[in-house]
């Protein structure tokens, strides 16, 4: 699917909340708070503020919180997921599994049955490799290239992974319809780093790769001479003609539209035809993600000894099922993927892996329960008072900006006022009943369902885009941002502290769910979202001075997060988190100026637990980001990811606000230096 704007875990709970206008403790005489709006017993004050906030304001939480041997990080969006899956989602499957004899397609039969033949480990091991061997054989048929990329289209719709991608979604330049899209992929590790990066980790990175795909080919029964080798060289080949992850995050660079005859003439090497049949779709135009990639790849299919594209292919299909095949695929597969690159040490136990997958396969059917058990309807009304506040700050914010030009400043909240939002859940849900889903075959379901699912995309090929439909299931603790909807999506999951806390004062409230809706809501003024127009479609709309100027603060914020070594050898990359570091300063700038705004003639709010209003809303802040990390998590996500690592959207944010440092008494921080004032 086509990538979204998204916050990586930042949530917003949804369940009833206040917002008053003071610092003081919201709670009534009767009430009683059942989470602290923040737990100084978390402050390690040996630290000081203006030095280390996360250390200050998240030392000792930290200190009693270490990682869980099954997780790759342990924090707040941790914490709260556990807890929405142990006890929110596994109620709601315990109590479908008392039903007897749902009726065929519903929510009760595709959940307990899927969730059943998760759990049937004895007949998954009698199984064994089974359920592949037919499209593996396929694979072995195919004679030459072109028929194992007709056969890649038929295989894509079970998300089976080829050397490209093809999906439909919005067109970028013509937001009321939807395009066929061709992208690049294929990369088993995800990210080219993982292939040309030097340093030591990553090396050994390569060589765990390649004992892996030796071991689970073994395993599989399947004689071919060093295939870990032969993938990781073919791998190595792909990512070296791809796009750098910075350069995806381009949308004018990756959106060229092109007649369908065109691709034969980039790629002759690729039987385009017979895939695109084979996938279901039929069309005169598209839009390519890069012309060179599909240029160079044709070439490289053609110099590429068709042997190994084969092993390629088996190599994919083994991988995408590992985690549905027998124990010693799954354990190995885990090893890899989870030990290897996040430095997960446990499995989790067979039954929370079957609640996730459940919610992962189904999340919507699962999510139409969810919300009628647990999200209040008024939840939605509260939610969009606060998105009003902050669209209202963002308004004068933009009036007082002083590198903007007023013709520039017109269009922009132009923009603003045109903003959209979802919160909680699809106002139709869709109807999955046709969906094949038996308890003692765990592969066949995960294929259909992976069917319907591309069904469902491809059929709206040329189509106007439905503007009410869901990125994400309403239990997902996440948030996103729509650009070419131009609207913010808060799933119903998340309105709990320590994002939403009822009880607790404004300062906290702000620092954290205000934060966040003015982070989702400045996505649509970072370096990407201010290149598409309140109708959601890729323009400029920018005079060429106020452009520069926009271009030369990112470079600024760009270069500043770019000297951030976050564990030895591996610094945080300026180009590829541009985005959020924008959204993350602007969601800040946002919420404290809402606050503020909140305060106009009220008498000054008395401190809590020793700390000012204006202290409080950056411990708000800290309370969402805190957590700990594995070093392997670490690096992937530098190497990899959209989002700064959280200890830095702590410690390398809040030194660039003014507000921060006269709030803690800070002296020479990057706010005196870098003036980096964008929204």
């Amino acid at each position: 699917m086509k990538k979204l704007l998204v916050s990586l875990m930042i949530t917003l709970p949804l369940m009833a909340m206040f917002i008053t206008i003071s610092c003081k403790n919201n709670k009534t005489a009767n009430s009683e708070i059942k989470v602290p709006a923040f737990d100084v017993s978390g402050i390690d004050s040996t630290v000081k503020p203006c030095v280390d906030f996360d250390g200050f304001a998240n030392g000792n939480w930290k200190k009693h919180n270490p990682i869980p041997s099954t997780e790759g990080s342990w924090g707040s969006f941790e914490v709260l997921d556990k807890e929405n899956r142990e006890v929110k989602i596994k109620g709601i499957i315990n109590e479908l599994l008392a039903q007897e004899n749902p009726q065929k397609g519903s929510e009760a039969q595709l959940i307990t049955g899927f969730y059943r033949s998760y759990l049937d480990t004895v007949t998954i091991a009698k199984r064994g490799i089974t359920p592949i061997i037919p499209l593996s054989d396929k694979i072995l048929a195919t004679k030459n290239p072109s028929e194992l990329i007709a056969l890649a289209g038929e295989l894509a719709k079970i998300n089976m992974n080829g050397p490209f991608e093809v999906y439909v979604s919005a067109d970028d330049r013509n937001s009321t319809m939807n395009a066929i899209f061709v992208a690049q992929g294929g990369l088993s590790m995800r990210d080219r780093n993982y292939y040309e990066n030097k340093d030591s980790a990553m090396v050994k990175v390569r060589a765990e790769f390649v004992k892996h795909i030796d071991k689970m080919f073994s395993m599989a029964g399947w004689d071919v001479k060093n295939p870990g080798q032969t993938v990781l060289d073919f791998e190595t080949k792909l990512a070296l003609i791809q796009l750098k992850n910075f350069e995806m995050r381009d949308p004018v660079k990756i959106y060229n539209k092109i007649p369908f005859s065109e691709l034969q003439k980039l790629a002759p090497g690729i039987n385009w035809v017979d895939y695109f049949k084979n996938y279901g779709l039929n069309t005169d135009t598209l839009i390519v993600q890069d012309k060179n990639y599909l240029k160079n790849l044709g070439q490289l299919l053609k110099s590429t000894p068709f042997a190994v594209l084969q092993t390629w292919f088996r190599w994919q299909l083994l991988t995408t099922y590992a985690n549905l095949l027998p124990s010693e695929f799954n354990k190995e597969s885990f090893h890899f993927y989870n030990t290897v690159m996040y430095g997960v040490k446990t499995q989790r136990p067979r039954q929370e892996r079957a609640i996730m997958s459940v919610n992962y396969r189904l999340g919507m059917p699962l999510g139409k329960l969810y919300v009628a058990k647990f999200f209040p309807e008024s939840s939605k009304k509260k939610v969009s008072e606060m998105i009003e506040n902050v669209r209202s700050v963002y308004s004068q914010r933009i009036d007082k900006l002083t590198w903007m030009s007023a013709p520039t400043k017109e269009k922009a909240k132009k923009k603003l006022a045109a903003f959209t939002w979802k919160i909680g859940y699809p106002d139709t849900w869709k109807d999955y009943s046709s969906i094949d889903i038996q308890p003692d075959k765990l592969v066949e379901n995960t294929m259909n369902i992976a069917l319907w699912e591309h069904n469902d995309m491809i059929k709206k090929a040329g189509k106007p885009v439905d503007k009410k439909e869901w990125g994400m299931s309403p239990q997902t603790i996440n948030a996103y941002n729509n650009p070419t909807n131009n609207e913010i999506v808060f799933p119903a999951a998340i309105l709990q502290p320590p994002f939403f806390n009822p009880d607790a004062d404004d300062a906290i409230n702000y620092g954290a769910i205000i934060g966040v809706i003015g982070h989702e809501m400045t996505h649509g003024f970072d370096d990407q979202g201010a290149q598409y127009d309140g109708n959601g479609n890729l323009s400029n709309w920018w005079t060429p001075e106020d452009s520069k100027n926009f271009v030369a603060l990112g470079k600024k914020l760009e270069n500043y997060f770019s000297t951030i070594e976050v564990t030895k050898g591996f610094k945080i990359d300026g180009k590829l988190t541009l985005g959020e570091n924008i959204a993350d300063l602007g969601g800040l700038t946002l919420g404290y100026y809402a606050l503020e705004k909140s305060l106009d003639g009220k008498p000054k709010p008395e401190p809590i637990d020793g700390f000012t209003c204006q202290q409080r809303f950056f411990l708000g802040w800290a309370q969402v980001w805190r957590g700990n990390m594995t070093n392997e998590s670490l690096i992937n996500q530098v190497q990899t990811n959209e989002h700064s690592p959280a200890r830095w959207r702590i410690n390398a944010t809040l030194p660039l606000m003014k507000e921060f440092s006269d709030a803690y008494g800070c002296k020479g921080t990057a706010a005196d230096t870098l003036l980096i004032v964008i929204w």
